[in-house]
């Protein structure tokens, strides 16, 4: 067994099972990096993985992985970013165990993260959601499970990992209706829920009749929806919607999307950020401040408060020839 190949089991068994209790969704992040940083490698070097070596693995080598995910992968920064994060993780623990590849090690540290001019947050209207939960065909059972799956996705804002491991037990539906959830960094929390989303779920888990360990929207033969499975869905629901709501055509709608939506939704209705932290389960409240800059009702009444209605328009004008010079740099 190779350095690398050591070292990479090593990583996964020890570093992040044992010692950082990683979240299945983190390993699996983790893991498929590696695979194709592993694939990227040996179709360049012509050499199986079991015998790279750290040599191998240098900077030059990672930085046209990366090159290769945004140009023949079509990722964009943010997953590069990702990607690189793993790595970046998985060559400190490199060196701890490898001091002579110390100075090789660092030049991989030192591969800087793509920049990027962060996109306005996407959501939906009222009236995109109503369109978008009609569209499933209540005549058919996925249909019926479809409608209740973007309905609690788009009240409570549950990541598409949290809707998939959602179990029977985690739903509430009697006094204090809510549904529990594990987050990001194994955060616990409690979502609400409102009266029709509570309908929705009680038809909705008396038809699905699981047990309480049983995911509450399982495919037909009671397994776990995949992440591919909820996009394609999500996806032809949207089309059939865009039918009857031409706003949605315009609009590439993923779970997340829905997450978006149910964060505006508290956005509009005066709940204060703070609040909406909590509820979507970000760890670091400032993440929540990208919906401000995404709601352009609240932007016109700051403007309606703060610009008085007869003010003159005017342009500043630098009265020395310094400034001037500098103003029109």
């Amino acid at each position: 067994m190779s350095q690398i190949a050591s070292t990479l089991e090593a990583f996964f068994t020890d570093r992040l099972m044992r010692q950082q209790h990683a979240s299945p969704q983190t390993i699996r992040a983790y893991r498929d990096t590696f695979r194709l940083l592993l694939v990227f490698a040996q179709q360049r070097l012509q050499r199986p993985p079991q015998g790279l070596d750290w040599a191998d693995l240098d900077e030059t080598l990672v930085v046209a992985f990366l090159d290769s995910l945004e140009q023949d992968r079509h990722n964009t920064p943010r997953t590069c970013n990702s990607r690189l994060a793993a790595i970046r993780a998985l060559f400190r623990y490199a060196a701890l165990r490898h001091p002579e590849h110390a100075a090789l090690i660092q030049r991989v540290l030192a591969i800087p993260q793509k920049r990027f001019t962060p996109k306005t947050i996407a959501f939906l209207t009222s009236e995109e959601v109503e369109a978008l939960l009609a569209a499933p065909d209540s005549a058919q059972w996925e249909g019926r499970r479809d409608r209740a799956l973007m309905l609690c996705a788009v009240q409570t804002g549950l990541r598409l990992a949290e809707l998939i491991n959602l179990n029977g037990r985690d739903v509430v539906l009697g006094a204090g209706p809510h549904v529990r959830c594990v987050g990001k960094g194994r955060k616990e929390r409690a979502v609400p829920l409102t009266d029709r989303t509570v309908r929705v779920l009680r038809e909705w888990v008396r038809e699905r009749r699981g047990g309480p360990d049983d995911p509450v929207f399982p495919t037909r033969a009671g397994r776990r929806l995949s992440p591919d499975a909820i996009e394609r869905r999500v996806a032809l629901h949207a089309q059939r919607a865009a039918e009857q709501t031409p706003s949605l055509k315009g609009k590439h709608l993923t779970p997340h999307v829905l997450r978006h939506t149910s964060a505006m939704q508290l956005l509009m209705a005066g709940v204060d950020t703070s609040v909406i932290a909590l509820w979507l389960g970000h760890a670091d409240p400032r993440s929540t401040q990208a919906y401000l800059h995404a709601d352009m009702s609240m932007k016109e009444k700051a403007i309606a408060l703060t610009t008085p209605p007869d003010v003159k328009v005017g342009r500043y004008r630098p009265a020395d020839s310094l400034l001037a010079f500098l103003e029109g740099l």
